[in-house]
């Protein structure tokens, strides 16, 4: 099994007046995963994105990325970043903005020349790339940042708030090449408070809550969490069906039966009932915790359990 990329045992900031912007974080991300990190704001995402790419100092930080101590030069030059509200000159080009970022990374103009064109093609900005970054959408300026922060090739790609203030195009692009970026191996952490997209790519998140991580896991074992199976009916049962129904551990309400519990071996007493019975099923859905109720939950619950 492959190191994780990220491997956080302790990262803690505090700023002037005592204000701890993080509280000894301590999470893992895995290789070629997309990693989302969740929580309000000020929370303190990007600040630990900041402490990791070396923009701000950790007032403690123990852990490694790409094998390496947090802050390890070398490794950084593996790591691709677009900030929050990434801004470029507005009178250069997209092409002559990645074109810059090829040579900050050491590129030679002639080796920049292909790889800057094969990363316009792959954000979907080849032919917009000429006009002036004053002309671009919200969306275009964000496939530019992308594609800037993928010029060297990175192991690891940080974006933070990437699709904020973007319309639903120019989100629905950005998670194709997410999606794209971790097939070809790339690890993917992104900070973001958009849960609904997250959701559609994300492998593993955690939470934050002021400063101190409250949950962490695969996404589909936290949501697995209050699992259940819905099941429409054509008809209102009677009143003894429905009493021996619950019986079954079932609940029923407004012609729907809805029955806790993810596993479908546990559900078949309930369906050999209804077709004993010959009540007519219209539909049967499995439904578990959405990103957004999973993220509120325990938001809420770390709320109540501060001090008072």
């Amino acid at each position: 099994m492959e190191p994780p990329v990220l491997d956080l045992k302790h990262v803690r900031k505090v700023y002037k007046g005592k204000v701890e912007a993080l509280q000894g974080i301590a999470l893992q991300v895995p290789p070629g995963s997309v990693f989302g990190l969740l929580g309000p704001n000020g929370a303190g995402k990007s600040t630990l994105v900041k402490i990791l790419t070396t923009i701000i100092r950790a007032t403690e930080c123990e852990g490694e990325m790409l094998g390496q101590p947090i802050g390890h030069k070398p490794s950084l030059q593996k790591v691709g970043y677009l900030p929050e509200h990434a801004r470029f000159p507005d009178y250069l080009t997209g092409r002559q903005v990645v074109e810059y970022s090829a040579g900050m990374a050491g590129f030679t103009v002639r080796q920049a020349s292909s790889r800057v064109e094969a990363l316009l093609e792959l954000v979907g900005m080849r032919d917009w790339a000429q006009r002036k970054v004053r002309t671009y959408s919200k969306g275009m300026k964000q496939r530019v940042g992308i594609a800037q922060a993928l010029v060297n090739d990175p192991k690891l790609l940080f974006l933070d708030e990437p699709t904020d203030g973007v319309d639903p195009e120019g989100r629905r692009e950005i998670r194709e090449i997410v999606k794209r970026m971790r097939e070809e191996g790339c690890t993917v952490f992104i900070n973001t408070h958009l849960l609904s997209e997250l959701e559609q790519v994300a492998d593993r998140v955690a939470i934050l809550a002021k400063g101190a991580l409250v949950r962490e896991g695969d996404l589909e074992e936290l949501t697995k969490s209050k699992e259940e199976y819905e099941i429409v009916l054509a008809s209102p049962l009677s009143d003894e069906l429905v009493y021996k129904l619950e019986t079954l551990s079932a609940v029923v309400a407004n012609g729907h039966i809805l029955f806790k519990g993810g596993d479908p071996k546990q559900l078949q007493p309930v369906i050999d009932f209804l077709r004993h019975h010959e009540v007519v099923i219209q539909s049967i859905q499995r439904n578990r915790l959405s990103l957004e109720e999973l993220f509120l939950e325990v938001v809420e619950q770390s709320r109540n359990e501060e001090p008072t």
